[in-house]
């Protein structure tokens, strides 16, 4: 298996095992989005709480140039640090969250 197949491989594994904790509020859904195709991968929540309509990312991971890059982590763990006990390289992880000049302050890669 080439490395980019093995990082979709394990992106999907570990954003199912976050796609499984259930919100209290049975008005929200937890929507896992994995486009291979295009190396996008979407962890969502939608639904309504009280009379407000939300939707927000709890995740959000592209696969660009052979790296993953995070480009939002809403988990209290941080999920690059799922991937590195799974195997991926710190230096195949962008924290593209991080404003781009501030990435050389990191353990992971720049770009």
């Amino acid at each position: 298996m080439d490395r980019v197949e093995q990082y979709r491989t394990l992106v999907e594994q570990t954003m199912n095992k976050y796609a499984r904790y259930k919100r209290a509020d049975e008005n929200v859904e937890v929507q896992l989005v994995l486009d291979k195709e295009h190396d996008h991968y979407r962890l969502s929540n939608v639904g309504w709480i009280d009379q407000k309509r939300i939707r927000w990312d709890t995740l959000h991971i592209d696969i660009k140039n052979g790296k993953i890059w995070i480009q939002h982590d809403g988990t209290e763990r941080g999920i690059a640090n799922d991937l590195v006990e799974l195997g991926v390289p710190k230096q195949d992880i962008v924290l593209a969250f991080q404003a781009p000049y501030k990435r050389k302050y990191t353990d992971f890669a720049e770009n």
